[in-house]
């Protein structure tokens, strides 16, 4: 497997939803990859770090802010760009 197909992997890598054996393999790559050693264990290190980090229980009011927030910005978004395909389809 390449590196590029390695990295297409990382999500399931990264949920912990990927077969012992595979993830095994995949570390022993990053490991002794030449051509992407660095980037490897740039990437590597990110995750054992982020994965030995403890969840955080957000308190409610900011939960609540937090998710009405993004919930206006995406909003947002998705009416702009609304707007842009419509002006896009109603030029001749």
């Amino acid at each position: 497997m390449k590196c590029e197909e390695r990295l297409l992997l990382l999500d399931e890598y990264w949920a912990g939803t990927m077969a012992h054996g595979t993830s095994a393999a995949m570390e022993a790559h990053w490991v002794g990859c030449d051509s992407r050693q660095a980037a490897c264990g740039v990437i590597w290190q990110t995750f054992v770090r982020c994965r030995a980090i403890e969840p955080y229980e957000l308190p409610v009011e900011f939960h609540d802010r937090l998710h009405r927030a993004l919930r206006e910005q995406w909003t947002m978004k998705l009416n702009r760009r609304a707007s842009h395909q419509n002006v896009a389809t109603s030029q001749p």
